[in-house]
């Protein structure tokens, strides 16, 4: 574990150090685009932070290839080196719509591309679900469908970028909580080392996202703009298809010592990775729907996600953010609960999971109805980017 710790800790410093430098040359070369239409904060804001992640990133790559510890990953460094050249073709692009607003269908072709290259040359992919060993019908097959998981995932997590510190925080619990569930199933299988890529890429997302929320708070002196909530998404997807395409139905078992299914502990590798970007998910899948309807581009701007409207109903920005953080910990940690319960043999199984996660969802669902405050018509609360 100390390895991971330091991991973390290592990517956080390098991450703030890096994101205040580019944040001062930033004010001091005036990298920053004007007031868009669909902006709502008043004041030009640096939106580069996505460099400084991505450097962090990349430096705790590196370091990792020296650590004897870290071996198990560079045993393919080709997997390494694809996830990090598309990371950076990400980031490009990101940092180019970021400075001159470029068009979606470039973004989206190259979304597409970074995502091949991961599953093509990386070979990372969606292989099986660990459901009775349900396999892919063709190479193919698997090959289409890691790429559109991967920019699914990217574009959910982008979309929610709205609010100082929301997507930071809200990365920082969903991988704690995921680092957590790969550590332990890799314990669980039987794994020679605690360490997988899927934790390290968690932990490697902790420290960008501990090393960069100090600059984004609100109010934010600094954005992650589109290469840091791209890079985000694409990394968070690898790490899920990391854990999901390594689990068999042989790993974990039909029945326990006691006779009870295992069921539940077989969805878990698939559900897990899937509610720890539920509410990105869900905010992507409203907005692809809401935009279509309307005859308009999935990826035309609007101020209608979810943080706009808590923002509407009367939630300080602070507030909304603070919610979004209580909905993505209680729904994660009520399936973190349930695979311990099932793999730990505990009374009840998953029932404790279930019971947090009720109880917790009626607690912020409260919270999410009842703003503090009345809703202001004007003047709108300072944002961190609206899409």
């Amino acid at each position: 574990m100390k390895q991971y710790v330091f991991t973390i800790l290592f990517t956080a410093a390098v991450t703030f150090a890096l994101a205040w430098t580019v944040w001062r040359l930033s004010l001091k070369y005036k990298l920053y685009p004007g007031i868009r239409e669909r902006d709502v904060h008043k004041t030009p804001t640096p939106r580069l932070g996505g460099v400084a992640m991505f450097v962090g990133v990349v430096a705790a790559f590196l370091v990792s290839s020296q650590h004897p510890f870290f071996a198990i990953i560079w045993s393919e460094p080709v997997q390494i080196w694809a996830i990090l050249g598309a990371t950076f073709l990400i980031v490009v692009i990101g940092v180019a719509d970021d400075l001159w607003d470029i068009d979606w269908m470039i973004k989206l072709g190259v979304q597409f591309l970074a995502a091949g290259i991961i599953a093509w040359f990386g070979e990372l992919q969606i292989y099986s679900l660990p459901i009775g060993g349900i396999a892919m019908g063709s190479s193919w097959m698997s090959f289409t469908l890691t790429v559109f998981a991967i920019v699914v995932v990217m574009n959910a997590v982008n979309f929610i970028d709205g609010l100082d510190g929301l997507v930071a925080g809200v990365a920082l619990i969903a991988n704690g909580v995921f680092f957590a569930y790969s550590y332990m199933l890799a314990r669980d299988t039987g794994a020679s080392s605690f360490f997988n890529l899927a934790s390290f890429i968690a932990a490697v997302l902790i420290g960008v996202c501990i090393g960069f929320l100090p600059l984004n708070w609100r109010p934010a002196r600094l954005f992650m703009g589109d290469s840091g909530a791209l890079m985000i998404g694409l990394l968070m997807a690898c790490s899920a298809i990391a854990v999901t395409s390594s689990i068999t139905p042989a790993m974990i078992g039909d029945n326990d010592e006691f006779g009870r299914s295992q069921l539940l502990g077989a969805f878990i590798p698939i559900l897990l990775p899937v509610v720890v970007v539920l509410l990105p998910l869900l905010d992507f899948g409203l907005a692809v729907v809401r935009r279509m309807s309307q005859g308009k581009s999935p990826f035309s701007p609007d101020r209608k996600h979810l943080h706009h409207r808590m923002l509407d109903m009367g939630h300080s920005d602070r507030d909304a953010v603070l919610i979004f953080y209580a909905w993505t910990a209680i729904v994660s940690l009520s399936v973190l609960l349930m695979y311990i319960g099932t793999s730990e043999g505990w009374p009840g199984d998953y029932l404790l999971g279930v019971a947090f996660g009720v109880v917790g969802a009626a607690a912020c669902l409260v919270v999410t109805l009842m703003p503090s405050r009345r809703p202001a018509p004007r003047p709108e609360p300072v944002l961190e980017n609206a899409r």
